[in-house]
């Protein structure tokens, strides 16, 4: 398998304070790796290598090949698909425009640029692939929010990435809605198999069933990481969190529950 992201010994920092510090990472093709960690952990610092947006302060950051600070990192974007539920509209645009915007990579529609009869048909196709064809019509913000993360999975497919990065996709999810929304990305992996991915969650149970890896991250450091069945445990996971935190297995889910600490009143 070919390595689509490699960061070695990456250190980053902040206003004299380390966010992260020497965490390495290699990521193959058709892997689909969880990254774990609680809040203020530094998931989003290392996303952010990963999408090629921030550097590092030291070491380095290998995407499909190519080496950040050496390469053309709008061209490279390109064949990175962000998934981040929190994403902007400028306009009120409808599912099939949203989704063409990620063929540019833009938040809107660029004004010079007229989407051609193909882009258009790549577009409801994309829709289609997430069940969505027979609402394309209908605008962002009448969406519910599992609607709205189903159509920017749509959005960063259309460019034909070779990498995947999910910020928290299932935030704001009812119960079903982040059922339906695991289940599309669980399916991606059938008919995009040669695509990698990367979720980022402190929820094992937003984890998919198609997780084949885990980097686990506490304080800016690596905790685990390797195969997700080995690494995504009680005794990692309590590591990571700094709490006891009992994880469970079933039917290709994670499960996690802490151990409640009565208080006395």
């Amino acid at each position: 398998m070919k390595p689509v992201l490699q960061l070695d010994d990456v250190t980053f920092r902040r206003d004299s304070k380390q966010i992260i510090g020497g965490i390495s990472l290699t990521v193959n093709e058709g892997e689909h790796w969880a990254l774990l960690g609680p809040n203020g952990a530094g998931k989003s610092t290392l996303l952010g290598f990963c999408g090629a947006v921030t550097f590092p302060s030291s070491g380095s950051v290998r995407i499909l090949g190519e080496r950040m600070g050496r390469t053309d990192l709008a061209e490279l974007r390109r064949s990175i698909g962000h998934i981040n539920p929190r994403h902007r509209r400028q306009h009120p645009r409808t599912l099939r425009e949203v989704v063409l915007t990620g063929i540019t990579g833009t938040n809107d529609l660029p004004l010079r640029r007229t989407p051609t009869t193909e882009d258009v048909e790549r577009a409801e196709a994309m829709l289609d692939t997430v069940g969505l064809s027979r609402i394309s019509d209908s605008v962002w913000p009448t969406l519910s929010q599992g609607e709205r993360g189903r159509t920017l999975i749509s959005r960063a497919l259309i460019s034909g990435p070779r990498l995947l990065l999910l910020d928290e996709p299932s935030t704001g999810l009812d119960v079903a809605a982040r059922e339906q929304l695991l289940a599309t990305i669980d399916s991606l992996g059938e008919a995009h198999p040669d695509v990698a991915s990367i979720l980022v969650t402190h929820h094992l149970e937003e984890l998919p069933s198609t997780t084949t890896h885990a980097l686990l991250i506490a304080e800016g450091r690596t905790v685990a990481s390797g195969a997700a069945l080995e690494t995504v445990n009680t005794e990692n996971v309590t590591a990571a969190f700094s709490h006891p935190v009992q994880v469970g297995y079933h039917d290709g889910r994670w499960t996690a529950r802490a151990n409640a600490t009565r208080m006395e009143v």
